[in-house]
Formats: structure tokens, C-alpha cells, sequence
């Protein structure tokens, strides 16, 4: 693991105790509430490894839930967080799973209301940094860093393409992109993240190509 300066490694301003258990996990959750797009009615927390032996101790369960609440790392109700969750709606359930994974800080959370769901899988990687690695059985890297898009889409020729020449067009520059699909010829994921905030335009432009369905957009 490579840091680019001693903030990454003394970890963001944040409510403690810790920046993996925390600022992490508070991080990783607010990227599902993103993707999730409003506040879920129900969130069900996996937690493996470390996260699952030491959750309640380091605050990641407040931590999680404050990021799915939309809280900042550094916002001083994060633990109360699981209070202001219940006062909004929100049903959290944790759960505490043996299977060995990639990474020790690691958790899987589940989102639903009456219309949607949503399942992430997410990473805290040390200093607050953070990778999401799974998106509804989609693997992808998305660092939540940068402004980014989400691109779903069937598996058809010509569409990574299309979707570049809309960004180029835009003057938007790609810093990562991949793309991810279940079986060939069916439903497909993008992920790019790019180098600057990404218009309404260009969002537009993106819907309306031939075999996208849906277009996330994530904010720096």
C-alpha cells in the first residue's frame, strides 16, 4: 500500500476512535448511501474479520450506520448515530460472519425499502481510505475519492465507446475505468472516475444512449 502523504496515513479529521474501524466504515457507508441514492428503510451490516471482533469497541457500527445517515466523518452525532437512524426509519441489523475474506476490514451491506435494494461489499484499507469491491455481485475498485459514474448496461458491442466519446466530447478526463459483466451478452457494469465534477449534460447524454439503463453518479 502506497500513501501519497502523511494525511493518508494520519487518517482524515474524524470522530475516534479509530480510522479503519471509523473514519473508514463511516466512509464506506456513506458511498452505499450514495449508490443507494436516499435513506434505505432497512440495512442489514455484514461484518467480517476485524470489523466483526472489534465493531462495537471501535465504533464501526456507529460509524457505518452515521455514513448511511449521510454524516461526515468528522460530524459529532456520528455516535449517536444508531439513534437518530431509529428516529428516521431506518431498521439496522449487524451480523457477525466467520467466512475468511480478502481483506480483514471488511463488510457487506445490504440496503432496501419498499421499491429497491442494493448490495455492496467495501473495504477499509488504513488512514480512512476505503475501496468498494462488490456492487450487486458486480466485482469493480471504486476508491470513492474522485467523481465517478456508474454505468449499467447490456453487454453489446460499440458501448464502452459511445460512453468515452460523450466524456471526450465533454472535455472530461478518465483517471480509472473498468468494466465488469455477469455473462457475456447480459447486464454489464462501468466504473470511471474521472478528474473533475461531472454536469447534468453529461449525465443526460449517458442516459440516452442506445443499452444504458441506469447511470450512478457519485460526487467527490
Amino acid at each position: 500500500m502506497k500513501y501519497r502523504s502523511a494525511f493518508d496515513i494520519i487518517g482524515p479529521v474524524m470522530i475516534g476512535p479509530s480510522s479503519s474501524h471509523t473514519a473508514g466504515a463511516a466512509r464506506i457507508g456513506r458511498v452505499a448511501r450514495t449508490l443507494f441514492g436516499k435513506l434505505p428503510k432497512k440495512a442489514i451490516i455484514s461484518l467480517y474479520g476485524s470489523f466483526a471482533k472489534t465493531y462495537k469497541g471501535h465504533g464501526t457500527d456507529f460509524a457505518i450506520v452515521a455514513g448511511l445517515l449521510d454524516l461526515d466523518t468528522f460530524d459529532e452525532r456520528m455516535p449517536k448515530s444508531l439513534e437518530i437512524a431509529k428516529e428516521n426509519g431506518l431498521e439496522v441489523v449487524f451480523r457477525t460472519e466467520e467466512a475468511v475474506t480478502d481483506h480483514p476490514n471488511t463488510v457487506k451491506i445490504n440496503l432496501y425499502d419498499e421499491e429497491n435494494k442494493l448490495e455492496m461489499v467495501g473495504i477499509s484499507i488504513g488512514g480512512g481510505t476505503i475501496e468498494i469491491t462488490e456492487l450487486n455481485s458486480f466485482p469493480l475498485k471504486l476508491s470513492g475519492e474522485h467523481p465517478a459514474i456508474l454505468v449499467v448496461h447490456q453487454d453489446r458491442f460499440g458501448i464502452i465507446s459511445a460512453v468515452t466519446s460523450v466524456l471526450s466530447k465533454h472535455e472530461i478526463n478518465i483517471g480509472h475505468m473498468e468494466v465488469s459483466r455477469l455473462e457475456k451478452g447480459e447486464m454489464a457494469l462501468m466504473v470511471i472516475e474521472v478528474d473533475q465534477k461531472i454536469e447534468d449534460i453529461v449525465i443526460k447524454e449517458l442516459k440516452n444512449l442506445s443499452n444504458v439503463s441506469q447511470i450512478i453518479r457519485m460526487a467527490e
